[in-house]
């Protein structure tokens, strides 16, 4: 995907906003449909069927009549793909989509375009005449600005933060947090190898939130102090304000804004940090993370309520603002077959001099010293540097380490050695 922002006008985003509803509202109908199908009557309908039904929807609805066709079918042909894919996804079945959170439509390219194959020659069909393929309609302003032709609205600018124009043959449009963009439908090519053989390993924390092997150490921007005493202000203004109120409204769309400001932030920092993983080094290490088990809650049940409940919710809301799954999903796209995942356990206690494990060796939340050889050295890239040697998941140390050393000890690698016996 190929993400940029769109600055509709006022009458521009009205129209989206129209589509928006109406893909979402003929989704929720295909949605409904298929809760009440019964087994025996055989599958529920599927594109041909929906597509059918919707022509007399929009018969007998003005209001579906007055929106585009286009757009309300390929609401449809997205649910009969959900519908298919619902368990290779991992989303399940498709669900319930509701206003101001799932607000968005796809357009299909009006434009057409011969297509070729791999070898430079036309694409024929089976009588022998040229496949034309849709096509996007975009068109380049200047520098930074581009603009898109979208159903109903004509062209909508956005600001192009790419040398290239995209060229892709469908696009989405979505709006979250008072924000409008647009993604094209298109595969990047992977981020070339710099060719060095070189290998780093990856530590993801909460103080630090990727600490690397070579002894950098990496921060995910975050609200400053001014930002979150307004955030705070806002959110106490929304509490008190009376219900369904447009004072309520107000103060939940500024806090939105702020949070959407801290996003955009977290995701510029992935991408950038991505980027340099990807071109400069050969092979990608990460500590293996089981982030939606980590962030789950702890309130628990009514027989058996959780404890330090609150502790925990801030603990998830601290992890969360580190993006570190979109930081390992970007730099494996980025750099496809040269990203690995270490596993976890003893990447911390471990000494990545000699090898030695011991919990006892985790002076601090910075500070390591091994208590077998003397080996100090900053916890996290400690950590980082068995990341990228492989050495996590085991509890004996391996015949090599991550900082070049070899390790001559045998015998139980979780306890502290002992002193020999007086003689």
């Amino acid at each position: 995907m190929a993400r940029f922002r769109m600055y509709p006008t006022g009458e521009q985003e009205w129209q989206l906003l129209l589509h928006c509803a109406q893909a979402r509202y003929v989704w929720n109908l295909a949605v409904e449909q298929r809760s009440y199908w019964a087994r025996h009557k055989g599958a529920s309908p599927g594109y041909v069927e929906l597509a059918r039904q919707l022509t007399e929807a929009r018969a007998a609805s003005e209001w579906l009549r007055e929106g585009n066709a286009e757009v309300q079918q390929q609401a449809l042909r997205n649910f009969d793909l959900a519908v298919k894919r619902r368990f290779d996804s991992g989303f399940g079945e498709p669900s319930w989509r509701k206003r101001y959170r799932d607000e968005g439509f796809r357009v299909i390219g009006t434009d057409r375009v011969p297509e070729f194959e791999p070898d430079g020659s036309p694409r024929l069909n089976r009588k022998g005449r040229q496949v034309l393929a849709r096509s996007v309609v975009v068109q380049k302003l200047n520098k930074r600005w581009a603009q898109v032709k979208v159903p109903g609205c004509g062209w909508v600018r956005f600001r192009l933060t790419r040398r290239d124009l995209p060229e892709a043959k469908t696009f989405r449009v979505t709006w979250r947090r008072g924000q409008w963009h647009v993604a094209f439908a298109l595969v990047p090519e992977p981020v070339a190898p710099p060719g060095t053989g070189e290998v780093i390993g990856i530590d993801r924390g909460v103080k630090v939130t990727a600490a690397l092997s070579d002894g950098r150490m990496l921060n995910c921007p975050q609200l400053n102090s001014k930002e979150r005493a307004r955030l705070r202000k806002q959110e106490r203004r929304a509490s008190r304000a009376p219900k369904d109120s447009p004072q309520k409204r107000a103060e939940h769309a500024k806090a939105a804004k702020i949070k959407a400001t801290e996003a955009d932030r977290r995701k510029d920092w992935c991408e950038k940090t991505s980027t340099m993983l990807a071109s400069g080094f050969d092979l990608i290490r990460f500590e293996k993370l089981n982030i939606k088990t980590m962030t789950a809650s702890a309130k628990g049940t009514a027989e058996t309520p959780g404890k330090g409940v609150a502790q925990k919710t801030g603990l998830n809301r601290a992890i969360l603002a580190q993006g570190w799954g979109l930081l390992r999903t970007r730099t494996e796209q980025k750099a496809p077959g040269r990203v690995e995942d270490v596993p976890a356990p003893y990447t911390s206690l471990r000494c990545s001099d000699c090898g030695w494990i011991e919990k006892n060796s985790r002076k601090s939340q910075a500070e390591f010293v091994c208590v077998s050889c003397g080996f100090t050295c900053n916890a996290d890239v400690n950590a980082a540097n068995n990341v990228a040697a492989g050495q996590g998941g085991t509890p004996r140390p391996r015949s090599s380490t991550g900082a070049g050393g070899t390790t001559t000890r045998q015998g139980s690698s979780v306890r502290e050695p002992q002193r020999p016996p007086p003689r």
